[in-house]
């Protein structure tokens, strides 16, 4: 939240003045019309504030519209829906809804039973605005959908609302508060802009909050998730965006490839049925510059946005990208974008002036182009979502292969090997042969790829007793988010010879929503993907691996055959965790062990810390009554306030101490509150948002945020023990942006006194002085991804790994036809006896997107610059894309170096992507408090008390 809101309060006045009262009606309903704009008019926002009491004021007029609130933003706003239908609909809504679900569901249902529900229910169609907050057309187009829906009486409206029960959801309420604000801030219309907001335009992640669904972070998106997959589930659901292509108005589905092979075929399929009604609308409209597949990047390839989660369960996720502004625009001239082709069948020619109002009408038309097709297919899409429901089940509980794209290429190969052979005999020489698109291969190859080990698993088991249970509770709270139905084991059980504990997670593939617990549990496979051959990458939508399970670290059996056991299905709420223990021993007790593999253990730390209690990580093993505590574990001597607190901390995390009556010896860490520092800048960042979130929400720790202008002021380890720089921070030369480190824009020239405070970038020049005197002083630089382009500023003795030699000589970056890793889990060796990486098993999952690696000089020894983290291999991939994956084998991720009295910790992946990657965590927890401790030995530690 802003400390100072001045800006804010006067823009929001001048809008609340000018707009009160709402104009009145000329007929029944009043249309959203504020002081002397209406919605849609050039250089006017609407704000949140407005629309919801717009929203309201219809609510209370019309038998069509009811306002629900569904949920709380980040910062605190009611989160609204307006469900919209014929008012005869409205009297049996809890009928239809529980009809929408039980058919996505499939559950207990025949096919005649389904058709029966079908042809009783009403298609539900979701409609959002808004996501990303400066994409304007789409929440102001909110205001006229619901005004048109509740006034207008033609013959399609009322067909509409006869079959089709409407979703309109504001998806960002405080993004568009803060847009609509600045934005109308300026008295002068015609200097009015959308750009340059002064932070995230959602309060920790802005863009990024379409990168959430899977997991749920935010309570945005949790909320969205219950109404889409657990609440309602509805047939369609339409995100909207922008901005579309150059030279057109925007971009429609179908999408390109690859679609993921997880989803239902019908998933495609009915994406481009809806797809070609909403183009066939604009073309008999006249409404020219509809572009689709080829024409954009876009693709269902992603499980993480909005609209492609959706696939995932088995409903029709439709995304149009618009162009539009408040302040009109130009369509330039894009002159290949004039001849129509299958991907652009209307072209539009060039317009001078667009206005806002334009492209709402375009979006509008878009809506009711749905909800025509919703309406007069209403029963064929119920029955649709019901019949991949239960294509899911019955793949679920059958032997049953998903074909993997490296399968093929694998066949490919020994099919082109044998047919060498066969030629070379038959000719007496050798000679390539190739096996490709349209090649026919003997069935053989089918039986290859089909082996029993290949079946699809029946189910997934969590086990009750790994190290990081609190964890694995929390990667099940986001498939229960997802609308997955998770059971729990009621007591001990076997499956395939194995036992497991009560308390076990088990995941059933025979369920509904099956597309999508594969898409969390499996890897990703994504198929080689060039623009030609030998040419260069064709980038993907975002990443192309991200299996939740394998970046939270957490641990899982996939079975293969039928099982069962004592097992409860659990209700789709979230879990609260298990309370912890602390363990009772032979008095006296001399203190607690707590395992620092729990990724939680750093709360607790924290906590303890914050309390004034004593903590330590011990340096080597410590063996008591027949158990070995590796190196790492945390000890919290006892005394007379310890044991109440580590008791506090059990209940509340779920954690557990062990007793120990034995005191360890030897040398171990010795723990102290550290002053943190998160680099952010004017306009924001969303890895440091990313942060920040986990430091108030996931993993609460004090810290402050710091901008360009405080680090180059200097006195810096005066103030701090700490300063973390995501990806996007540390340049390499100075001028170059970082990657994902701006949201919006650089500052404006009228910008309000109290942000000029955040002005600025790191430069070499200048800020790097600085770090290295806050370092050589006893500061820590924790520098992730990009950001570890302070090692070569500071001298260290680290190289990029990532290049080749030119024929002159020349070192240059690998180009994207040698090496390309578009976001992707790799798997990396660790060394756990580095204090940076405790509680790290000896290898671990990394998200390693476009990520920088490493080789150390040979003094690196001598200089204190220590390898972590390393590709051992030639083949880390374990889920998504990695083009020439060899040239990492061998390369450094994690380091640990010493300048002067400080620490600077260099990990290469992106340890905290998106709020994700659980597994990796540790990384940063540890690099806060690893700089600040010192060594002592444990026997000196605490006062041995009862």
């Amino acid at each position: 939240m802003l400390q100072k809101r001045s800006w804010l309060v006067a823009s929001l006045l001048l809008v609340l003045v000018s707009a009160a009262p709402v104009a009145q009606s000329q007929g029944r309903f009043t249309p959203p019309t504020f002081g002397p704009y209406t919605v849609g008019d050039d250089y006017f926002l609407g704000n949140y504030a407005q629309l919801q009491a717009y929203f309201a004021k219809l609510d209370q007029e019309s038998d069509r519209m009811k306002v629900v609130e569904v949920g709380k933003t980040a910062e605190g706003r009611p989160m609204i829906m307006a469900i919209i239908t014929s008012p005869e609909n409205h009297k049996k809504l809890d009928r239809y809804r529980d009809i929408s679900r039980r058919l996505a569901r499939a559950e207990d249902l025949t096919d005649d039973q389904a058709r029966a529900l079908a042809a009783e229910g009403k298609a539900v169609v979701w409609i959002d605005g808004g996501l990303h907050a400066t994409e304007t057309v789409n929440a102001q187009e909110l205001f006229l959908m619901a005004y048109q829906m509740v006034s207008q009486n033609d013959p399609e409206t009322l067909r509409f609302l006869n079959d089709v029960i409407l979703l309109l959801t504001p998806a960002n309420p405080d993004g568009m508060d803060l847009v609509s604000n600045w934005y109308m801030r300026e008295p002068d219309p015609r200097k009015r802009s959308t750009a340059a907001i002064p932070r995230l335009y959602q309060k920790y992640v802005g863009h990024d909050n379409n990168r959430d669904s899977y997991i749920a972070n935010q309570p945005e998106t949790e909320a969205i998730n219950r109404l889409l997959y657990i609440d309602w589930i509805p047939q369609i659901m339409y995100n909207q965006h922008q901005t579309g292509p150059v030279g057109a108005v925007l971009f429609v589905p179908p999408f390109r490839d690859p679609f993921n092979y997880n989803e239902d075929p019908l998933v495609p399929m009915g994406i481009d049925l809806v797809s070609a009604s909403i183009h066939n609308r604009f073309v008999t409209e006249g409404k020219g510059g509809a572009a689709m597949r080829s024409e954009a990047a876009y693709s269902t390839w992603y499980n993480g946005g909005e609209r492609t989660t959706a696939g995932f369960h088995n409903q029709i996720g439709i995304l149009t990208e618009i162009k539009g502004d408040p302040t009109p625009i130009e369509i330039p001239l894009v002159l290949d974008r004039q001849l129509p082709h299958q991907d652009l069948p209307l072209p539009l020619p060039p317009q001078k002036v667009w206005h806002f109002r334009q492209s709402i009408d375009y979006i509008i038309s878009a809506n009711r182009a749905i909800l025509d097709v919703a309406s007069k297919h209403r029963e064929d899409f119920l029955f649709r979502i019901y019949r991949m429901g239960r294509n899911s089940i019955d793949r679920g509980s059958s032997d049953y292969w998903t074909l993997q794209p490296q399968w093929i290429e694998q066949a490919k190969a020994a099919a082109a090997k044998e047919a060498a052979g066969s030629a070379a005999t038959r000719s007496g020489r050798g000679g390539e042969t190739r096996v490709g698109e349209g090649v026919p291969v003997p069935m053989k190859y089918w039986d290859l790829m089909r082996t029993p080990e290949r079946r699809d698993p029946r189910g997934y088991i969590v086990p009750a007793d790994q190290a990081d249970f609190i964890t694995a509770t929390k990667f099940v709270n986001a498939l229960i988010k997802a609308g997955v139905v998770v059971h729990r084991a009621t007591g001990p059980f076997q499956v395939a010879g194995k036992t497991y504990p009560g308390g076990s997670y088990v995941v059933k593939a025979a369920q509904a929503f099956r597309p999508h617990l594969r898409d969390m549990f499996e890897p990703q496979d994504h198929p080689n993907d060039f623009f030609y051959p030998g040419g260069p990458p064709k980038p993907p939508y975002d990443v192309t691996g991200y299996t939740l399970a394998f970046q939270m670290g957490v641990k899982f059996d996939r079975i293969i055959d039928a099982f069962d056991g004592p097992f409860e299905a659990l209700p789709l709420t979230p879990l609260k965790p298990v309370p912890g223990k602390v363990t009772a021993a032979a008095k006296p007790a001399v203190g607690y062990l707590l395992d620092h593999r729990v990724t939680d253990a750093f709360v607790a730390t924290t906590r303890l810390l914050g309390a004034k209690e004593e903590v330590y990580w011990l340096k080597a093993p410590f063996a008591v009554g027949g158990k070995t505590y590796p190196a790492g574990t945390i000890y919290v001597p006892n005394r007379p306030t310890t044991r109440p607190f580590v008791e506090r901390l059990a209940a509340d995390l779920g954690l557990t101490f062990e007793t120990t009556a034995v005191k360890p010896a030897g040398d171990a860490f010795k723990l102290r509150p550290m002053r943190v520092a998160l680099w952010d800048q004017y306009g924001g960042s969303m890895p440091s948002g990313w942060i920040r979130w986990m430091f108030e929400q996931a993993f609460p720790l004090a810290f402050d945020v710091i901008y360009p202008p405080a680090l180059d002021a200097g006195n810096l380890a005066a103030k701090y023990d700490v300063i973390i720089f995501p990806t996007g921070a540390i340049p390499l030369v100075d001028g170059a942006a970082g990657r994902e480190s701006r949201d919006e824009g650089s500052a404006p020239a009228d910008l309000p006194a109290e942000f000029k405070d955040r002005v600025g970038s790191v430069t070499v020049a200048t800020t790097v002085p600085q770090l290295r005197k806050f370092v050589e002083d006893g500061g820590t630089i924790v520098a992730i991804g990009s950001s570890t382009n302070i090692a070569y500023h500071l001298g260290l003795p680290v190289t990029s790994a990532l290049v080749d030699t030119t024929a002159a000589g020349v070192e240059r970056p690998l180009t994207g036809d040698k090496f390309y890793v578009p976001g992707s889990v790799l798997q990396a060796s660790v060394d756990p006896t580095n204090p940076l990486a405790y509680g790290f098993d000896e290898t671990a999952d990394m998200m390693f997107d476009r990520s920088p690696a490493f080789r150390l000089g040979p003094d690196a020894p001598l200089r204190g610059v220590r390898p972590v983290a390393w590709f051992p291999t030639s083949r880390p991939l374990k889920s998504g894309w990695a083009w020439g994956q060899h040239y990492l084998k061998g390369t450094i991720i994690a380091v640990d170096a010493t300048l002067g009295k400080g620490k600077v910790c260099l990990l290469a992946p992106e340890i905290t992507f998106r709020g994700q990657p659980h597994g990796t965590f540790k990384f940063l927890f540890n690099a806060i408090y690893y700089g600040g401790a010192h060594v002592v030995n444990v026997a000196q530690a605490g006062t041995a008390i009862r």
